[in-house]
């Protein structure tokens, strides 16, 4: 597995990939051209984890000056639990580290235990319910995780 930035040709396959695994059942918010917007913007990251020259996952993460916001995390389920979720995201938050910031924020589906329960084993606390975070058709918990006196794993 290579990790390593998005190019702009791979803008339509990730927004593919968003609305398949992560916006399912919503309408799609990750669009290639928010996606490419997303490449082209100095405070954000679009990462990808390379098997075989193909993507298996991908995060985008945008930084700001007190605190980083993961926008999107997916991984492909037949590459699920081989540690590209746990590498992306370790990645990312390094870059933040780098760039002096110790605060990083994102939401995931209330429903989504999974989820939930992955960045929880990364540190990260579930700091909010938030009614109707997505499209005032399901809630988000947020969740949050304070990089200054976590331990790099």
């Amino acid at each position: 597995m290579i990790l390593t930035p998005a190019r702009k040709h791979d803008a339509a396959h990730l927004a593919a990939m968003s609305r398949r695994l992560i916006e399912a059942g919503l309408e799609p918010c990750w669009t290639k051209e928010r996606i490419e917007r997303s490449l082209k913007h100095e405070d954000s990251v679009v990462l990808t984890a390379r098997l075989h020259g193909q993507i298996g996952g991908f995060g985008i993460m945008q930084y700001g000056d007190s605190a980083a916001h993961l926008n999107l995390l997916a991984v492909e389920p037949m590459h699920r639990r081989h540690g590209i979720g746990l590498k992306l995201v370790r990645w990312l938050e390094d870059t933040a580290r780098g760039a002096g910031i110790f605060k990083i924020e994102l939401e995931v589906r209330a429903i989504n235990a999974g989820a939930r329960a992955f960045y929880q084993t990364l540190g990260y606390e579930e700091t909010k319910l938030i009614e109707g975070y997505y499209q005032n058709v399901e809630d988000a918990i947020r969740l949050s995780r304070d990089l200054t006196s976590a331990h790099i794993q």
